[in-house]
C-alpha cells in the first residue's frame, strides 16, 4: 500500500538550499510557499527540507539514497556543471553491487546516489 517517500532534511537558509538543488537540476513544487518549508523534485523524486537556522553542520547526519537507473549520465551532469563531489564519495562501483556517488549540501546533508550493477 506504500506509494512514495518524500524525506525531510534540515536547511539552515532556504534560499541557499534552493540554489543548490536547482545546480542540481531539482525544481521547487508544491502550489503555496509555506514559510519555513521547501518542497523540491526532480523527475520522481522529491525532497523535503525544513528550517533549522540553529543547525549546525558538522553535527547533521542527514542522509538520503537516491536510485537512478542512468548513474554515469547523471555523475557526468554534476561534474560539467561544477558541482562539488563528496571527498570520499566519488563515482565508483561498490562491492555490494552498487555503482555510487555522492554529495553533501550546503547543510551537510548526504545525497547517495546508486544504481545497482547488472
Amino acid at each position: 500500500m506504500l506509494t512514495a517517500i518524500h524525506p525531510k532534511l534540515p536547511m539552515r537558509d532556504k534560499a541557499i538550499t534552493t540554489a543548490y538543488y536547482v545546480q542540481l537540476g531539482f525544481e521547487v513544487c508544491g502550489d503555496s510557499d509555506f514559510e519555513g518549508y521547501l518542497m523540491m523534485q526532480k523527475d520522481h523524486v522529491q525532497i523535503h527540507f525544513f528550517a533549522f537556522p540553529e543547525l549546525d553542520p558538522k553535527t547533521n547526519y542527514g542522509q538520503v539514497y537516491i536510485r537512478t537507473n542512468r548513474i554515469d549520465d547523471l555523475y557526468q551532469s554534476l561534474l560539467d556543471n561544477n558541482v562539488a563531489i563528496h571527498p570520499n564519495g566519488h563515482l565508483t562501483t561498490k562491492p555490494w553491487g552498487q555503482r555510487e556517488f555522492a554529495l553533501l549540501d550546503p547543510d551537510n546533508n548526504l545525497l547517495t546516489f546508486g544504481q545497482s550493477v547488472d
